[in-house]
């Protein structure tokens, strides 16, 4: 009779085996299936020979359509990329099932062919995910390798700075599920800690009784090339305008303190309402036993912050003091 740790071990294999083909399968799924209807567009301006504005208004009916029955994923910005997608790689067999339908959005969009070619053989080599694919593109890592001396050390860097590509972590992927149909799980997006100091935060605001209606959690927002997780969305009736909540369990950089600011300006291009007031961004992190909370305004709103919009919020040191006691209560039970 063999011991329990070596029958584990064969099941884990077994279960991650099991993972990794599921994420395979619905991976090129989904890669085939964007990439031929990106052939179909192309062959229908081709066949059509339409002039380049009939065809972008070919592409918003579609998505229109498309959306309804489909989902976000096939609005007309995502069409044009599965239409550059098939321009870029014309081949379909040439197309490697290792890489998802988002690390081929990114491939996509580089111009130069030899580069193209090169960020997707390092992609599959290195195991890339779709965040280390962008990092690398965005470094310029094709470019400084061809002009470096030292090319071992460029290498080396760009090893350091990259993780390896997970069955689980495809399965986030949102165009995944939502090419499957299937829900997000918000335990695949949030620690428990953040899980539960986020419940105890959308609590205490709603029954502050100042205004606050809850809109969303987790709210997925994206630019043209990636996607974000707000972690609450409130509306406050009284100011009239959208409030964004960030959590970060570490401590606060300028990169939070930015990537909030694009969160606020993304949310007033996308939902804000003609007659809503700026949206009002918040960043909470705690770190070190030390809870920093910090509102995030842009320029041409902080009058308007300054002399409404705090008699309406929680002060910082509101919100601070509340989540510390809620921090040091969750320990205990942790403790116990």
């Amino acid at each position: 009779m063999q011991d329990s740790g070596t029958l584990y071990q064969r099941i884990r294999q077994i279960i991650l085996e099991a993972r990794s083909q599921v994420a395979q399968t619905a991976n090129w799924a989904l890669v085939k299936s964007n990439w031929l209807i990106g052939q179909s567009i192309v062959e229908d301006e081709q066949a059509g020979n339409v002039k380049a504005e009939y065809g972008m208004a070919q592409i918003e009916q579609l998505a229109v359509r498309l959306k309804e029955e489909f989902g976000a994923s096939y609005s007309s910005r995502n069409l044009f990329y599965m239409r550059k997608f098939y321009l870029s790689f014309p081949i379909l067999n040439a197309l490697r099932s290792e890489l998802s339908w988002t690390h081929y959005r990114s491939l996509s969009s580089i111009e130069n062919e030899q580069a193209r070619q090169f960020y997707l053989e390092e992609a599959i080599v290195n195991n890339w995910g779709t965040r280390a694919l962008d990092r690398q593109i965005n470094s310029l890592y094709y470019e400084r390798l061809l002009s470096s001396s030292d090319r071992g050390a460029v290498v080396a860097e760009m090893q350091e700075k990259t993780a390896e590509l997970q069955a689980e972590d495809v399965l986030k992927d949102p165009y995944i599920l939502e090419f499957l149909q299937l829900k997000e799980n918000r335990k695949y997006l949030e620690a428990e800690l953040e899980e539960a100091l986020i419940d105890k935060l959308q609590e205490f605001l709603l029954e502050l009784g100042k205004g606050f209606a809850f809109v969303a959690r987790q709210k997925r927002i994206s630019t043209e090339t990636k996607h974000f997780r707000i972690d609450l969305v409130f509306y406050n009736y009284l100011l009239k305008c959208f409030v964004l909540i960030d959590l970060k369990v570490k401590e606060l950089t300028h990169e939070d303190i930015g990537q909030m600011d694009m969160y606020v300006r993304l949310y007033e291009d996308k939902y804000k309402a003609p007659d809503d007031n700026p949206t009002i961004g918040l960043i909470l992190c705690t770190a070190k036993d030390h809870t920093i909370v910090r509102y995030s305004v842009l320029n041409e709103s902080s009058q308007l912050f300054a002399s409404r919009y705090k008699l309406y919020l929680p002060t910082e040191e509101e919100l601070r003091r509340e989540i510390e006691r809620e921090r040091l209560l969750l320990k205990q039970q942790k403790d116990q």
